[in-house]
Order: structure tokens, then C-alpha cells, then sequence
């Protein structure tokens, strides 16, 4: 089967199609043929970032999927072969990444894909998601699961509507009841965030958000979903409810400063999220992701506000370029092709 891999860091460059036999599936595995891999920032961090090192001294990128069972090892009772599915966290698996055209990998880190979403949708989920399920529940009295009216009579901020965590930020924090507000860079991104589902869509560069905010939430935010701190922090402030939080997930920058004495009079949250550092919330949060798929709360494309960028196994180093380039939309590599 091919398969891309890696035995270095470095540019795209390290990046190679390669051949290698088909695994088969041990004891509690199921093993999956690909059909749509999604990319992340993860993905070319983990390939360039010296501090991270080589988990393996052979790496296949790249954490998310979508596919169908090819079979299932022993002791697997709940996937069947032929059943579709979304995969998460294939990375942390030696050999285990998504750019290829099978994967095996432990049950555990599989969920059931209904048959009207897409293998798209399936591998446009894992990192965004579950850090956007992450990010909705850091609330200190917030609930700690995500279903339907979970977030009623909450307020939420995305700020960053048009990327990949935004988007799945938008739809979730809605599924659940949240009123959910949003602030995009220009109008195309506007018009995405608006078909994401959120309810106030605000354009900082072409005005000063935070009087809109505040008419559209009097009483300020509960949550912020915050995807670059350091730029936002001033608004984040200027807009959140006493004993609201702000959920950082990523920032270009290395440090922020924090005006102590405003973040102690709003009695400020901060939490700083990763994801891989729980199995355990991460299984939950893919179990709320995929109740709100079997709802029909998520979808990608550009009716769902995330477009879709395909490229072939063999352009993988193409379409990690594009995601470091800050493609807006959703990468996808397809394997079988």
C-alpha cells in the first residue's frame, strides 16, 4: 500500500510516498481504509518544530480520517468490516497517521460516521472539534459535556469564525444553545462564519467590534474560543462577563502579557487547552462530536461555512503547504487517489 512518511524533521521536503505492506489488525484494532485525511497545523509543527523531536524514527502525519473498517482484530465487538467511520489522534500511533491508504489502529480512538455525512466531514473533525469541544466546556461552572441545550443562556466569542477550530466551535456551541458570536478578517469570511450557523458576525477591519459585541451581549460573554490572544486580548477583556473565561488554543507568538489588575476585576479564566494530554476527555469529546453528527448539527464545505481544498496522497506535501499557508477551508489529502 503507499504511504507518506517522514524519518526527519524538516521542510516539505522530508516528506515521502512510499510503499509498505498492509497491517493488520492485534487484539482490540480495527483497521481502516482512508479515504479522506485531514490536515492540521499540528501536522507541519510536528515536522518542523526541533523542541518536539521524532516520536518515531519513522513517522506517517497527519490525525484525522474518514473511512470504512476493513477488519476488525479480536476482541473488537462494536466496528464491524464495512462500517464507516471518523478516526482521532491516529498520529500518536506508530504508523499509524492517516496519510495512507490503511491504518490500524486501537478501537478506542474510532467513532461510528452516519451515512449522510461525507468522509470529508469525518476527517475535518478530530483536532478541530474536539479543541472547539475543549474550548466550549473550560467554563468553571460550564457544563462539562456538550449535547443539546447544554449551552443554553450561555454567550460564546469565536473569535477566528472562518478557520477550522472556529467553524467547529460555531456549529457545536449552537447545536448545544449557545448564541454564538463571531469575528472574521473580511466579508468572504464573514459569509462563512454567517453559513457556519453563528448569529452576529463582526468584521474588525472594517470596525472596532467590541460596541457591536456589547449590543448583541449586554451582560458580556461567558466563553471565549480564542485563537490568537495576543491580538485579541483588549477586546477579550473589553467584552467578557465577570467570571468568564478565555479558551486559548493557539497563538503565532510565544508569550502574551496580561493586564493583571483588569483580569482580576473581571476574575478572569484563563485556559490554555492541548488536546492529547487525557484520553479520557478526549473520548468524551468525540463522543459529543458524533452525537452531534448523528443530529446533523456538523457539516463542511462552503454551504457549512469550510470549504474544501482535495489533493492526491502522492501532493501531500502540497496540501500541508497550503494549511501552513493559511488556507481558508478545509484541507483534505485523499489517499485513494
Amino acid at each position: 500500500m503507499r504511504a507518506i512518511a517522514y524519518r526527519e524533521q524538516g521542510d516539505v521536503s522530508v516528506l515521502k510516498l512510499i510503499e509498505r505492506g498492509v497491517p493488520e489488525p492485534g487484539p482490540g484494532e480495527v483497521r481502516v481504509r482512508v479515504h479522506a485525511s485531514g490536515v492540521n497545523p499540528t501536522d507541519w509543527r510536528a515536522r518542523t518544530t526541533p523542541v518536539w523531536g521524532m516520536p518515531y524514527p519513522e513517522v506517517t502525519p497527519h490525525h484525522d480520517g474518514g473511512g470504512v473498517i476493513d477488519a476488525v482484530g479480536p476482541g473488537v465487538e462494536e466496528f464491524a468490516p464495512g462500517d464507516r467511520v471518523w478516526v482521532f489522534a491516529a498520529g500518536l500511533i506508530e504508523n499509524g497517521g492517516t496519510a495512507q491508504e490503511y491504518t490500524v489502529l486501537p478501537a478506542s480512538l474510532v467513532r461510528p460516521l452516519p451515512g449522510d455525512a461525507s468522509y470529508e466531514l469525518g476527517a475535518a473533525l478530530g483536532v478541530p472539534a474536539l479543541t472547539a469541544h475543549r474550548g466550549l466546556i473550560a467554563a468553571e461552572n460550564g457544563p462539562r459535556r456538550l449535547a443539546p441545550k447544554a449551552l443554553d443562556g450561555h454567550t460564546v466569542l469565536v473569535n477566528g469564525g472562518a478557520g477550522a477550530v472556529g467553524n467547529a466551535a460555531i456549529q457545536l456551541a449552537c447545536w448545544a444553545g449557545a448564541t454564538v458570536l463571531t469575528t472574521v478578517s473580511s466579508p468572504e469570511k464573514a459569509a462563512l462564519a454567517t453559513a457556519a450557523g453563528a448569529h452576529h458576525v463582526f468584521d474588525y477591519r472594517e470596525t472596532d467590534p467590541a460596541p457591536g459585541i456589547r449590543a448583541a451581549a449586554p451582560d458580556g460573554v461567558d466563553i471565549v474560543v480564542e485563537v490568537a490572544v495576543n491580538a485579541n486580548l483588549d477586546l477579550d477583556l473589553a467584552v467578557l462577563k465577570n467570571g468568564g473565561t478565555i479558551a486559548v488554543y493557539a497563538d503565532d507568538r510565544s508569550t502574551v502579557e496580561l493586564d493583571i489588575l483588569k483580569s482580576l476585576q473581571l476574575d478572569v479564566r484563563y485556559q490554555f487547552l492541548i488536546l492529547f494530554t487525557s484520553a479520557e476527555r478526549m473520548a468524551a469529546a468525540a463522543d459529543d462530536v458524533t452525537a452531534a453528527l448523528r443530529d446533523g448539527a456538523l457539516g463542511v464545505g462552503e454551504a457549512h461555512g469550510l470549504p474544501i481544498h482535495r489533493y492526491p496522497l502522492p501532493e501531500t506535501a502540497a496540501a500541508q503547504n497550503a494549511v501552513q499557508n493559511h488556507a481558508v477551508g478545509k484541507v483534505i489529502v485523499d489517499p485513494t487517489t
